[in-house]
């Protein structure tokens, strides 16, 4: 079996504007704790030092992550959203499948006939909860500002199209879902069109569905389908979202 790892490493980084705290306590600071909870004195202490912990004040949206359908919107299909503790983990391990993105220029947006095309290309034929992974190669940009601003995005026609293909957790490689901020805002003060307006997101209103934000390494599959996916978030109360570490199976 190898084990391909998916994600991005959840850190401070010039490619995160969403904030990422991390306080790493070393093993010293920890001596008078183990002193109180165990009444023993330093020296009873291996080397004389305790455990070493770790504090975090982050989003849930930081890093590689799952959206739940209660990030779009309050309802999903007329009932109120699932938040992410909610989801049903079945949803999160499946045959996963890789569209190739890459030659769609920066800030376009995906629509169904790329996706066709894509699946054409692979001779693959989408089944119900496969795990539909989207590749832009934005992750090349990890580490850098113009990361946030990289890559080709999904629309909410096309977003939909994979839903109705019985697609329930689908993933990307770029910053976000929609296509980058900047690209979206220049569309539409162009046309005025309110479902250019994070449409993507917005199809989860008509149509619950999962997607992962912040993928990595999907150029290191030897092959576009004929692995595994697992990608099981953090099950946070109440959340939108879950960190997860986002994996590809091979046997």
């Amino acid at each position: 079996m190898k084990i391909i790892d998916l994600s991005v490493p959840l850190e401070a980084s010039a490619s995160e504007p969403q904030r990422v705290e991390v306080t790493h306590h070393g093993h010293q600071e920890s001596v008078s704790g183990m002193m109180n909870f165990f009444g023993c004195n330093a020296d009873d202490l291996p080397g004389g030092i305790g455990w070493a912990v770790d504090t975090l004040n982050l989003s849930t949206h930081a890093g590689t992550h799952v959206d739940a359908p209660w990030h779009y919107a309050p309802v999903s299909e007329r009932k109120k959203s699932r938040t992410i503790d909610e989801m049903p983990l079945e949803w999160f391990y499946g045959d996963g499948v890789v569209l190739d993105m890459r030659h769609k220029p920066k800030g376009s947006v995906i629509e169904v006939e790329d996706l066709v095309s894509a699946l054409r290309k692979i001779q693959y034929d989408l089944k119900p909860n496969d795990i539909v992974l989207i590749q832009t190669g934005t992750d090349q940009y990890w580490g850098k500002p113009e990361y946030f601003e990289s890559g080709c995005g999904m629309g909410k026609a096309s977003t939909l199209w994979l839903i109705e293909q019985g697609i329930r957790v689908m993933g990307t490689d770029a910053w976000g879902w929609d296509r980058p901020f900047w690209a979206i805002k220049e569309a539409f003060e162009k046309t005025g069109e309110k479902d250019l307006l994070w449409g993507a997101h917005f199809a989860g209103i008509e149509k619950e569905y999962c997607h992962i934000e912040k993928l990595a390494n999907l150029d290191q599959l030897p092959q576009p389908f004929g692995f595994k996916v697992a990608c099981f978030p953090i099950k946070i109360t109440g959340a939108s979202a879950g960190w997860a570490r986002v994996v590809a199976i091979m046997d």
